[in-house]
């Protein structure tokens, strides 16, 4: 087993009032080998230092992306972030910009509603992993490993009325589960999904 240098890069504009990504970090953060990096705290201007944050990817196995699913998507500081650390000759193009190659992606949702709202014929429509495909083929495009992703349902406060709110031992519970995931992660696994390769296709056709 080869175990990862991990970091969790989380994307809360106030992480301080966030119940749900509060209980996931108190789980992992004493974790070995694990940097927790608070996008937001770090830039309150809106101005990534780029140079930083690529050093924090080259120093690191497992990238885990924290954050709530606001409109099915990402707070708007790790679209800003992407746009600028996911930069030209250091991410992309394949081939030439490879600094990730090889690296891994997990990302870690925040969501107020229950999974069987994230169903074919629920209120969203669409599971959580299919509305996450822009961030898959990221991970893709740059030569990552993607894992599936790891969501946490129901954190709205306690005392917001709302029926399918999560307990805080659920929520307790799923950070746990997070735990024992990083805990026993391996770089070596070989179940950890990436893009179909033209030569893989090749040996399936013959394979068939």
């Amino acid at each position: 087993m080869k175990r990862p240098r991990i970091l969790v890069n989380v994307f809360h504009p106030d992480l301080g009032q966030s119940r749900g990504n509060g209980i996931l970090l108190e789980a992992i953060r004493d974790l070995p080998n694990l940097t927790v990096n608070d996008v937001y705290a770090h830039y309150p201007d809106g101005k990534i230092d780029v140079a930083r944050e690529q050093k924090l990817l080259l120093d690191h196995d497992l990238f885990v992306f924290q954050h709530p699913f606001y409109w099915y998507s990402s707070p708007a500081l790790f679209k800003e972030w992407q746009d600028k650390v996911f930069s030209f000759g250091f991410a992309y193009p394949p081939g030439q910009g490879d600094q990730l190659n090889g690296k891994h992606w997990l990302s870690v949702i925040t969501l107020a509603s229950p999974d069987w709202s994230y169903t074919s014929g629920g209120s969203n429509n669409f599971t959580v992993a299919e509305l996450l495909r822009p961030f898959q083929q990221t991970a893709y495009y740059t030569g990552m490993k993607w894992n599936s992703p790891f969501p946490v349902h129901g954190v709205l406060p306690e005392d917001s009325g709302i029926s399918y709110t999560a307990t805080t031992e659920n929520l307790i519970q799923r950070a746990v589960e997070l735990r024992k995931k990083l805990e026993t992660y391996d770089l070596e696994e070989t179940r950890r999904v990436g893009p179909v390769l033209p030569v893989q296709l090749a040996n399936i056709a013959i394979a068939a």
